[in-house]
């Protein structure tokens, strides 16, 4: 399509659909006619008739083996009138809905996905995870298959290892011990899993900000608002100093939480904290020792 008028080289352009002309604004050359609408053929005046009207179907779905793109054959066993199928007709439909499945994850590829979608969600409704982060995972799983990424491994450690992947991309507060626990898989094998795929598939995995987990681990130790502002600025003075590289976010912020329950009269034991954040007593005694000498906190005893 024309962009730029032939005749004074004006790029502002004015399309006319009732009369399927472009104009130029300036000169009043006709650029072209006969153009075609590209809308839809009906009008609609709020978003009511425009949902009723609009005849596009359902988006992709990458949760759905087929991407919810194949027919399926409903459980109903009614006709179009919705009278009760004979007996006679009731078996001819489930040998056909039978066959219609089996036909559907024909191929090594859809039974692989029929599997592992299916152990996606799964965990992802354990975890609390949204549909918009179910379906990143899923198509960042797809990408895995087309890559042959998956050959020699199992796929429920594959599964659980684009999960965290997503996780820290979103920056959502899931740690490795979380999603072990959920998808029964050993940690060691989730990570192994995890570094290959970021390695193969290029992925940035930005690095991951401990003050994500202040909110979590504060709810669960049910304290204040106050606590859990002091711990996010706590860990906001350790980042500017470097005291973050190197160590584990889960425990920096377990310490910074333990620190701001004492500072702020709420306190709790490190046992406490420890059992919350899934590490252990020692880390957090370690990471709070750091934070209270570099940071030059006065922590009343």
């Amino acid at each position: 399509m024309v962009s730029t008028c032939p005749e004074c080289g004006n790029k502002k352009l004015t399309r006319d659909y009732e009369k399927g002309e472009i104009v130029c604004a300036n000169c009043g050359l006709i650029v072209e006619d006969n153009i075609a609408d590209q809308g839809p053929e009906w009008r609609a005046f709020d978003s009511e008739q425009r949902n009723k009207r609009a005849r596009g179907g359902a988006p992709i779905k990458y949760m759905r083996p087929d991407k919810g793109l194949s027919t399926e054959i409903d459980q109903y066993n009614r006709d179009a009138r919705g009278s009760k199928i004979s007996p006679k007709k009731l078996a001819q439909v489930q040998r056909i809905r039978k066959w219609h499945k089996r036909a559907s994850i024909a191929s090594s590829i859809e039974r692989n996905l029929t599997i592992a979608l299916g152990e996606l969600d799964r965990i992802a409704s354990s975890l609390g995870l949204s549909e918009n982060i179910r379906e990143s995972a899923a198509l960042l799983y797809r990408r895995c298959i087309r890559e042959e990424l998956i050959r020699g491994r199992l796929i429920e450690s594959v599964v659980a290892a684009v999960i965290y992947a997503v996780c820290r991309m979103q920056s959502i507060p899931r740690t490795l011990d979380e999603i072990a626990k959920v998808s029964g898989i050993e940690k060691k094998e989730i990570g192994r899993a995890y570094r290959f795929i970021k390695r193969e598939l290029q992925i940035d995995v930005p690095l991951t900000d401990p003050s994500q987990y202040v909110p979590k681990f504060t709810a669960s130790l049910k304290l204040s608002g106050q606590v859990q502002e002091k711990a996010i600025k706590l860990l906001r003075k350790a980042m500017k100093k470097g005291l973050i590289s190197g160590r584990g976010p889960t425990g920096v912020a377990a310490a910074a939480v333990y620190i701001a329950s004492v500072l702020c009269g709420e306190r709790r034991t490190q046992k406490e904290v420890a059992d919350v954040a899934g590490v252990t007593e020692v880390t957090i005694r370690n990471r709070y020792r750091e934070l209270k000498k570099e940071l030059g906190i006065n922590i009343p005893i």
